[in-house]
Formats: C-alpha cells, sequence, structure tokens
C-alpha cells in the first residue's frame, strides 16, 4: 500500500471512516490472510461502521488468521457476500476485545453468527439450554458460554434487540448456566443429588431479568432432605451441591471465569448457612429479616434444581414481600439504605458512578421499588420484578405522572446501554464510565453517537443523569409514600364496608355522606380515579386530624369536580412535595380558605410550589392589580380583575397561615405566633393596599382617562395604616386631594368596591376623618392643616398615630404625613390634662362600646387585657415619649411596644406580656374569619367551630377548655400591666 507520507486515498479513506490510526490499520490490511478481500470497499465501510474501527480490523486480522486454511475462505466469501453476517460479526470486534480474543481462541466459533433468520433473532431459555447441552465440565461450559453470549452481544451491536430485550436474553443464558452447573456438580456427585432436593432462587437482576454482561448472578439456595433421608445429611448434600455449582461459575480456568454466583442475601448473611429448608428460610424472614432483604426479595424468581421446591419458596416469600411496607419507619429505612450507599462511594469515583452514584440505576431501580412496595400491596398489576415493566405499571395506574415515567424509562435505558457498552469490551464488572479518550470515543460511537462521540456521550450521560436525579428526588421521597405505607392492607382500597367502618372510626359525623362523596371521586376505571383511589386514603386521615373532617372531604370534592378536567391537578397532589397534605389542612380548617379557593380552584397550584405559599411584595402587588385594571375595558371589569387578584392572594395568606398553625406539633408556647400575626398582618393590609390603589385607577380612568387633572392620596389609619389588618378587617381610610373633583373620585372608587360580590368583603371606613361622619368624605392639604391647627382633639392625634399612604400620589401622602408629625409626636409630649382625657375616653369605651352579653373576659378586641386594651397603652407611650424616642414612630403596634422597652419605658416582662396577649388576641380574630367565613370579636359557641379554633391555636381535641383558661389567663395579665401602665393604678 502506499505510504501515508503521499496522502493516498486508501489512508485519507480510512481517516474518514473512523479509524484513528491508519498507519497501523494500512499495515493491517496488508495481512496475508485478508489477501482476498482487502480491496473490498465494501469491507472498509463495513469496518468504519463499527464502534471502534481499529479494534475491529485487529480482531479481523487475528480471527483469519486463527483459521485453518481450509475454513478461510469461508469466512472471507461470508464477510464480503453476507451483510447481516459481517455487522454482526465486525460490530462485535469492533465493541468488544474480550469477545475478539475469545473468537481467536476458538476461530469456528464465529459460524455461530451465521444463521440470522428471524427465527433466530429472539432466542429464549430452551435455546440456550440447548447451546450448552453438550457441555460436561467448567471448560466446556465456559467455551459453550462464551459462544451464547457472542450471539446476544452481536444482536445487540447491531441493533437487532434493544437493551431490555438484551437484558432479558442475558438472564436466561445465566439461568441456562446455572442449570448447567448444577447438572454437572450432580453429574459429579451422583450421591448427593439422590439424597437431597435444591432449588435455586435468582435475586438482583438475574431475578428480574435484567440482568448485565457482567454482573455477579445473586442466588439464594433451598433446599429438603430427600424421602428416606436425615434433614440433617440432606442439608449436607444440599450444600455440597450449591457449592460445586458456585465453584463451577465462579472459578478461573484457562478459559476465564462465567461470572461470580454471590449467595450473600441468603438469611444472615454471609454468617448464615448456604443452604436452608422453606421451613428455616420462613422462621428468619418472619422473625428477624430487615427491610431491605424484603426489597430484596421482590425479584426472587426460582430458576434451577426442583421446580416443585422453588415454586414452593416463591408462594411463600410472596405475601411477605407485600407486607414488608406495613413495617415501622419501612420508607425511611428505604431511603435511608439509599443515602447510605451514596455515602460509601469513594469521593474520586462519584462523578463517574454510573450505578449507585447520584442519578445512577439506582436512583431508578430503589425509587421504582419503593412504590411497588407501598403500592403493591393491593395492587397486583405492579409486582414485576422487571424495573421497566414495573415503571410501565406504576404509570398505568397512575402512581407514576405518564411524562416522568417516560422520562424515567428513557434515561434507565440510555445509562442501561451505557453500562452494557463499558462491560462488554473486556467482560469485566465495572460501572464506572471510563475516562481515556479512546475510551469514551468507543463508548460513544457504539451509543450510536458519531459525530463528536465524546461530547455528545458526555452531554447525553449528563442530561440522563440530571432527569434521573430530579425524579428519583420526586418519588422517592414523595411525602405521601410514607402515609400510604402507615395505612393498615384493608384502607388502602375503598371498598363500601371497609370504608364505612374506617370512615366512623375516624370520626366522620356523617359516613354515609362521606361515602358517596368517595364513590363519586374514586369510582371507574379512568387514570383520575386510579389516582383519586391512591390519594383518598391518606387524605381521610388528614381530614380526620380536623375538627370537621365532613366538612374536609367535601370541599375537597368540590375542588375536585371543579379541577377534574385540568391534568394537573391530581398530579401535583399526588407527586409535587407535600401538595396533598396541606390541601387537606386548608380544607378541613374552616370556611374562609376553602371557599376562596371554590371561587379560584387554580390557586390550588401553590400548595405544591415550595415557594408558593411565600407573601408577594407589595410592589409585585400592586404591579399586577394595575396591571389587570389597565387591560379591563369597563371599572367594574377593572374591580373584578382587582378583586381576582385579591381572591387569590387571601388564599395564599391563609393557606399558609393555616399549614403554619396546623400543620405543626409544636405546643403553642414553642410557635413563633408574633412572627405568624405579623406575616398575615402584612400581607392583608399590603393586598387591602394594592386593591384600593387597582379600585382609585379604575374610578380615575372611567371619567378622566389615565391621569386625574388633580393629586390624590388615600391615607390608612387604624389596623390598615399599622399593617395589622386581619382577614374580616376593614380598611380605615382618610382621603387627601387638591381639587374638588376627587369627591367623584371617592364615590365611583367606593361604588366600584361596593358591588355585590362572593369574595370576602373589603368595606372602605372614613369615620375617622375630622368631624367623623358630619364632616366631608374628602379634604384638601390645606383644609387638614386649618382643622388640625384650630379643632383636632385628642383623640384624633391619636388615631394619626397609625396613618400612613396606601395608595393614590406619594408625594402628596407623604406631605400629609408630614402635616400630621407633630400632632401625634407632640413636643415635649403629652400635659397631663390630655392624659386624662385619654383615659377617660378608654374607660367610656369599656362601658359602652362591649356588646350586652359578651364575656368580658374572652372579647379579644374591647375586653380585660385585649386588642384595644394594649394598643391604648403602646398609643399613650408613643404619644408621650416619641418626640424623643425615634423609634416609637411607627404605626405598629408591636414594633412600637418592643421600641418602648428599648427606650427603657417599660420592663421587658411587662412588655412581654402585653406583646404575648396582643398576638394571642389578633391570632384568635384570626381564626374565627378562617373558621366560620366571618368576622367576629370572641370565640365561637358552636362546639365544631370552637374546636376548629382550637386546633388552628395548637389545642388538640379535648384541650378545649384549657384553651379558654390559657386566654384568660394571658389576657389577665395583660390587664394587670395595662391598669399600672395606662391608668396608673
Amino acid at each position: 500500500m502506499t505510504v501515508p507520507g503521499r496522502r493516498s486515498s486508501t489512508f485519507i479513506r480510512l481517516l474518514r471512516s473512523g479509524f484513528t490510526d491508519p498507519t497501523a490499520a494500512s499495515r493491517l490490511l496488508d495481512a496475508d490472510a485478508l489477501a482476498a478481500v482487502r480491496t473490498d470497499p465494501v469491507l472498509l465501510d463495513a469496518l468504519g461502521a463499527t464502534a471502534d474501527p481499529d479494534l475491529a480490523l485487529l480482531g479481523l486480522v487475528r480471527l483469519a488468521e486463527a483459521q485453518a486454511p481450509e475454513d478461510l475462505p469461508l469466512l472471507l466469501d461470508t464477510l464480503v457476500a453476507a451483510k447481516p453476517l459481517r455487522d454482526r460479526l465486525l460490530g462485535v470486534l469492533g465493541a468488544s476485545e474480550a469477545l475478539a480474543d475469545h473468537l481467536a481462541r476458538h476461530p469456528r466459533d464465529w459460524q455461530a453468527l451465521v444463521t440470522y433468520e428471524a427465527a433466530d433473532l429472539h432466542p429464549g431459555l430452551p435455546e440456550f439450554e440447548a447451546g450448552l447441552a453438550d457441555a460436561h465440565d467448567p471448560v466446556a461450559l465456559r467455551i459453550a458460554y462464551r459462544r451464547c453470549l457472542l450471539s446476544i452481544a452481536a444482536r445487540d451491536v447491531c441493533a437487532t434487540i434493544d437493551v431490555a430485550q438484551t437484558a432479558a436474553e442475558l438472564a436466561d443464558l445465566a439461568t441456562a448456566t446455572l442449570r448447567a452447573a448444577l447438572r454437572i456438580a450432580s453429574a459429579a456427585a451422583p450421591q448427593d443429588a439422590a439424597a437431597c432436593r435444591l432449588a435455586v432462587i435468582a435475586m438482583g437482576k438475574c431475578g428480574g431479568n435484567e440482568l448485565n454482561y457482567v454482573s455477579d448472578v445473586d442466588v439464594i439456595f433451598v433446599g429438603e432432605a430427600a424421602p428416606g433421608t436425615d434433614e440433617g445429611k440432606g442439608i449436607q448434600a444440599a450444600t455440597r451441591l450449591a457449592s460445586h455449582l458456585m465453584r463451577i461459575c465462579s472459578e478461573t480456568t484457562v478459559e476465564g471465569s462465567i461470572w461470580p454466583v454471590d449467595a450473600n442475601l441468603r438469611p444472615e448473611g454471609r454468617n448464615g448457612p448456604l443452604v436452608r429448608t422453606l421451613a428455616s428460610h420462613m422462621a428468619y424472614y418472619q422473625r428477624w429479616a430487615k427491610t431491605w432483604e424484603f426489597q430484596a426479595l421482590l425479584k426472587a424468581r426460582a430458576v434451577a434444581g426442583d421446580p416443585e421446591l422453588g415454586a414452593q419458596y416463591i408462594e411463600a416469600i410472596t405475601p411477605l414481600v407485600w407486607q414488608a411496607a406495613e413495617r415501622e419507619n419501612f420508607v425511611a429505612d428505604v431511603q435511608k439504605m439509599r443515602r447510605r450507599v451514596v455515602d460509601n462511594i469513594p469521593a474520586s469515583q462519584i462523578d463517574r458512578e454510573l450505578k449507585l452514584g447520584p442519578g445512577g440505576l439506582r436512583d431508578v431501580e430503589f425509587a421504582v421499588q419503593l412504590l411497588q412496595l407501598v403500592h403493591g400491596r393491593t395492587d397486583t398489576s405492579l409486582r414485576s420484578g422487571t424495573t421497566l415493566d414495573a415503571l410501565h405499571a406504576l404509570a398505568a395506574g397512575g402512581y407514576v405522572g405518564r411524562a416522568d415515567a417516560a422520562q424515567l424509562h428513557d434515561a434507565y435505558r440510555f445509562l442501561r446501554a451505557m453500562e452494557h457498552r463499558i462491560q462488554l469490551y473486556r467482560l469485566r464488572r465495572t460501572h464506572l464510565v471510563p475516562e481515556d479518550e479512546a475510551d469514551l470515543r468507543r463508548l460513544g460511537r457504539s451509543m450510536g453517537l458519531r459525530t463528536e462521540p465524546v461530547a455528545g456521550l458526555n452531554k447525553a450521560w449528563r442530561r440522563h443523569a440530571s432527569v434521573v436525579r430530579r425524579l428519583h428526588e420526586k418519588l422517592f421521597y414523595r411525602p405521601l409514600l410514607d402515609a400510604v405505607a402507615q395505612l393498615a392492607p384493608g384502607e388502602t382500597r375503598l371498598s363500601p364496608a371497609a370504608a364505612g367502618q374506617r370512615l366512623e372510626a375516624l370520626g366522620y359525623a356523617d359516613p354515609a355522606s362521606a361515602l358517596r362523596h368517595l364513590e363519586a371521586l374514586a369510582s371507574g376505571v379512568s387514570r383520575k380515579a386510579a389516582i383519586q383511589r391512591t390519594l383518598l386514603p391518606v387524605l381521610l386521615g388528614w381530614f380526620a386530624d380536623s375538627a370537621d373532617p365532613d366538612a374536609g372531604l367535601l370541599n375537597f370534592r368540590k375542588v375536585s369536580d371543579a379541577l377534574g378536567k385540568t391534568p394537573w391537578y391530581l398530579r401535583l397532589l399526588r407527586d409535587e412535595g407535600a401538595a396533598a397534605e396541606n390541601l387537606a389542612r386548608v380544607l378541613s380548617a374552616g370556611r374562609l380558605a376553602p371557599d376562596l379557593l371554590m371561587r379560584a380552584p387554580e390557586a390550588v397550584a401553590l400548595l405544591g410550589d415550595p415557594e408558593g405559599l411565600q407573601p408577594r411584595t407589595a410592589e409585585a402587588l400592586e404591579q399586577e392589580v394595575l396591571a389587570a385594571v389597565g387591560r379591563a375595558e369597563s371599572g367594574e371589569a377593572a374591580v373584578a380583575a382587582a378583586r381576582g387578584v385579591r381572591r387569590r392572594e387571601l388564599f395564599r395568606t391563609a393557606a399558609a397561615d393555616i399549614i403554619a398553625s396546623y400543620g405543626t406539633e409544636d405546643s403553642p408556647a414553642e410557635k413563633d405566633c408574633g412572627a405568624l400575626v405579623d406575616r398575615v398582618g402584612d400581607a392583608v393590609s399590603e393586598l387591602t393596599a394594592a386593591t384600593v390603589a387597582g379600585a382609585l385607577r379604575a374610578a380615575v380612568r372611567d371619567h378622566w382617562g389615565e391621569t386625574l387633572p388633580t393629586r390624590f392620596a388615600v391615607i390608612g389609619v387604624g389596623r390598615f395604616g399599622g399593617h395589622e389588618l386581619g382577614y374580616g378587617s376593614d380598611a380605615d381610610v382618610l382621603f387627601v386631594h387638591a381639587a374638588k373633583v376627587a369627591q367623584t373620585v371617592i364615590a365611583e372608587m367606593r361604588r366600584l368596591l361596593q358591588l355585590p360580590t362572593a369574595d370576602p368583603p373589603l368595606l372602605i371606613d372614613a369615620d375617622l376623618r375630622p368631624e367623623g361622619r358630619s364632616g366631608p368624605l374628602v379634604r384638601t392639604l390645606s383644609s387638614y392643616a386649618a382643622y388640625y391647627r384650630r379643632w383636632s382633639l385628642t383623640w384624633e392625634s391619636q388615631a394619626l398615630l397609625r396613618a400612613e399612604p396606601v395608595a393614590g400620589d406619594a408625594d402628596l401622602g407623604r406631605t400629609f404625613i408630614d402635616l400630621i408629625d407633630p400632632l401625634r409626636y407632640p413636643a415635649e409630649g403629652l400635659g397631663e390634662d390630655a392624659v386624662r382625657e385619654i383615659r377617660r375616653l378608654k374607660a367610656r369605651m369599656e362601658a359602652e362600646r362591649l356588646p350586652r352579653g359578651a364575656d368580658p373576659t374572652l372579647h379579644t378586641k374591647l375586653g380585660r387585657g385585649g386588642l384595644s386594651d394594649v394598643e391604648w397603652t403602646v398609643q399613650l407611650l408613643q404619644m408621650r415619649h416619641a418626640w424623643a424616642e425615634p423609634g416609637l414612630r411607627t404605626t405598629r403596634t408591636r414594633q412600637a411596644l418592643a421600641a418602648a422597652h428599648a427606650a427603657g419605658l417599660i420592663p421587658a416582662e411587662e412588655a412581654q406580656i402585653l406583646d404575648e396577649a396582643w398576638v394571642l388576641a389578633t391570632r384568635v380574630r384570626n381564626a374565627v374569619m378562617l373558621v366560620r367565613g366571618r368576622a367576629g370579636d370572641t370565640f365561637p359557641t358552636d362546639a365544631r367551630e370552637l374546636a376548629a379554633v382550637g386546633r388552628y391555636l395548637g389545642y388538640p381535641e379535648g384541650r378545649i377548655g384549657e384553651m379558654l383558661d390559657d386566654y384568660r389567663r394571658t389576657t389577665r395579665r395583660a390587664r394587670a400591666v395595662v391598669d399600672d401602665l395606662f391608668y396608673g393604678a
């Protein structure tokens, strides 16, 4: 041939065909054994199509040179004339150095690939047994095994079979090999064979019909004495046979080894006897077995030896496997075991570990097995030992989303194909992705990646590993799994009788109605019904943890009906974090949150997003509301759009509040109740401000376009200005303007906000304006200044302590605040006359405004130690000292109280007493609104509603009296502090 330096056409063609060393390839093509075919272009093209053309050519030369003279023409003629055979043989030679070595030692074995008719495409166990039938010693068995392996590898690398079929055929070949090895062992010791019955149970990948090219074959041996033989002697004979079988497969000879036979999954592992009787196995599993052992038994399959004994073993252990999920801490144990496997991977290998590392094959297998063991107790369609079959069944049953299952399926097949190709090269047991560039190139090309195979392989591998890791975390750590596993077997399927008894035992007041809801939700064969049947047993328990399980189930049915055709709804509850449990808490906590959700059912999605329950910023809320108003075609439509945002955001706030309050085992004393109250107050106040801003924009736009011909500001006062609004609070405001046209704006704005709606009302109250209801609804800035200068009373200055701009012209709002600061923070503080006036007004309010018949010890607003007591005390401190203490210049009660303590105006213990009372009273008001769906200032009288308030506050059923006692004690202590600080007692 032409030397490379002359850039011969052959040299260039070798490069283009994928050879990395054209010089060496040229020399190999010059070999005498290939003289008859070296110039045939078909051969060069076929070599170039292999995973490693250099390796394939080297193997071909070795094979040709090893042929007997009379056999060589047949090989060469077949290479040229028979494309299927040529592709198979060269494909193996280009992918497996080990099989090339085998063919060089046994040069006629290539003829096993000659038959390529359709009947040969999918050989099964009988064909493999026939292929091993003439092997009567370990060496012959190894040769025959490699010959059968050659046929599997040839069809695999040519894509005649896919990765799942390859794994199944490898498992069949392993089964045939175990049977042949047992036959050889029995022939060597016929007296032992006659003294016992021995069954070989395949475990792991062999048991699951998904074996690798090179893998330990995990087995368990079951033995019995033959009739008339002492049991001890029978088990000893079975043990000798089992040991010999293991040596035949595992020991290395001149033909290498087949694969190790591993019996360490047996009871007690290496420390236990190699062979046990069936009764001994059962005694161990019933008393001593650990969770992982039942997980391993999921793939158990009788493969060799006594078929009747093997069937008896499988029949006996099957119920134990599908009861394993009922073991205490089952799910946590499986999850812990998976984490332990990852933790034990050397740091230097973890990024290359294809099987055990994060995003590897084990992540798929553990997730699938865990789902099988939890749900397979009652759904026998899930009881497959084959990973991909089980995954398909989980998807068909609704336990895994179709899209998730499809992604896992594709990723698992890709990773298994990588594993196969890596092992096939040298037929060595490894799961590490190689680092050598040549190895990666061959691996990439073997996976069909011919353009930039290394880069393409790494990209595809990382993509699939990322998918596996994400879905493993999603499925394997799914909260619903642990809850389902804790159900008794009869509770995981909702037969009418069992469901009725369970409902009654769980405390449902109307089991008959509840059963009708269950029937409506879970009957039928649809995928939706299948997912509901998975969810409902767990949800029933979560509803039962509430004060009103019946309402929780009814609300769930309503939401499910409203979202019945929405594909993401049930998928969200099944898959996404704690979404199902969160929804159960929300739906059974009272009326407000479910009512909001019924009007905006798509808000369920917030419960599945880790960030979904976080409050949004005031800027984001106002921007969304104003954008929605801007898109509307009329004032009415604009306010409806603003209300839609308000509805969703109220649900977000209520849901977060309920979940934080109900979804913790902390006692009331251990919860950070102040933070919960502040969060609600901020969220509702900022949402109200955004809604008011939207109504103002709508009112202006309908009459004057986008710009009002005057400056206009809305000032929040009272709880609104103090960022302390509750779910049912009115919004106290003052209106400031620079022209009379603002009167029309206010009238339109109030009209729009008062349009009939099923949403919680948003009442705008302007009664704290100068002259109260008798005064004009809106004033100019100069009018406010004149009034406050000449006529303002002390109580009006006190009311201004919580004034803060909330909507409209920001500059005008700030100017108004500058105007009122000298009134609410008077220089040198309050005189004694003003202090006496405030005390007199407070005493009069206590005497006159408490509703007739109300218990003054339980009224949250006007009762003893309630909101009014704490707020007036704090406000008196502000008016007396804020001129000298800047920290007191805040509209927020708790901040002002903390500032008063920091300034030394109130001792720490007394500040804490007031803070606890204010927080508790606020939480009670919020709880009443959440539970009843309407505002209230005292505890409900209805027993079920009172219990629901108790749950919100952290008091389980049976501790309602304790809740009321705690409230009275907390507020009594606060009243003592008020008497001291406010009244000067």
